[in-house]
């Protein structure tokens, strides 16, 4: 079969199968316009000399077709079986086999119903844990907030995160004196008090030895693991309003050690 570019109006030899894909639009090689090939299309070139193939309308009615060649047997549909309806016996029976679907759909709305409350609340639920999690220590520390957590904890028997704030730790009393037992050596006491309404965790001590004119001696500092042995102690921390008694032992820089300044952190 044979088609023409209208433009450069080259004619091109092509299977009818190319013309399947694009609904009968082809491209010319030469001038690369796309056209409908099925314009000019023809089974044979008209004698020589040509210039155009004959133009075929292609807004015409569709041709009705009927030499037919082949046509399929219809399947037959799969049987559908029969199921007896359901008898009433009287009206109120009656009323119940009509009504008793809707009612069973409306249940089984509201148990998807309530799926789906359940869902978020417990998404909910693990959203707030997430962030008081994160804001754990504001929350210990709040005074509003913070008694609520310990008595539910106190009720649970949990443990509160220790939440630090040395500002909160006041020093009421210290001595420094000879070591009754170690030769050149110190022995240094103090007592401290947690003024917070929350358990602080045992703070690094610092301990500054200085002469008389304030020139720093010596310097060291104390992990709560140095002045507190016990290791329950040092995990249940400084309670709130309680008062603990450290002692520290170090060595004697020498008679102009006469001041010492304690710090913590």
């Amino acid at each position: 079969m044979y088609t023409q570019c209208p433009d450069c109006l080259t004619v091109y030899k092509l299977d009818a199968a190319l013309l399947v894909p694009a609904c009968g639009c082809v491209r010319c090689s030469h001038c690369h316009i796309v056209f409908n090939g099925l314009g000019t299309l023809s089974e044979q070139l008209p004698a020589e000399p040509f210039t155009h193939l004959p133009v075929h309308a292609l807004d015409d009615e569709p041709p009705l077709l009927d030499r037919a060649v082949f046509r399929p047997r219809p399947v037959a549909p799969p049987p559908v079986e029969e199921v007896a309806a359901p008898t009433a016996t009287n009206e109120e029976d009656f009323g119940q086999l009509v009504f008793t679907p809707k009612f069973a759909q409306k249940r089984r709305r509201s148990y998807v119903g309530l799926g789906w409350t359940l869902v978020c609340v417990v998404l909910l639920l693990g959203l707030g844990v997430q962030v008081a999690w994160a804001e754990r220590e504001s929350l210990v520390a709040d005074a509003t907030v913070g008694p609520l957590l310990r008595s539910a904890c106190e009720t649970l028997g949990c443990r509160l995160p220790l939440v630090q704030d040395t500002t909160k730790l006041r020093l009421l009393a210290r001595d420094v004196q000879a070591h009754p037992s170690v030769p050149g050596a110190l022995l240094i006491t103090a007592s401290v008090r947690n003024d917070a309404i929350f358990a602080q965790p045992y703070p690094v001590v610092t301990i500054t030895l200085a002469d008389i004119d304030g020139k720093r001696l010596a310097m060291r500092r104390f992990q709560p693991v140095d002045y507190v042995g016990d290791g329950v102690t040092r995990e249940r921390g400084l309670p709130p309003g309680a008062t603990s008694a450290l002692v520290f032992e170090v060595q004697d820089p020498g008679q102009h050690a006469v001041a010492f300044e304690f710090g913590f952190q």
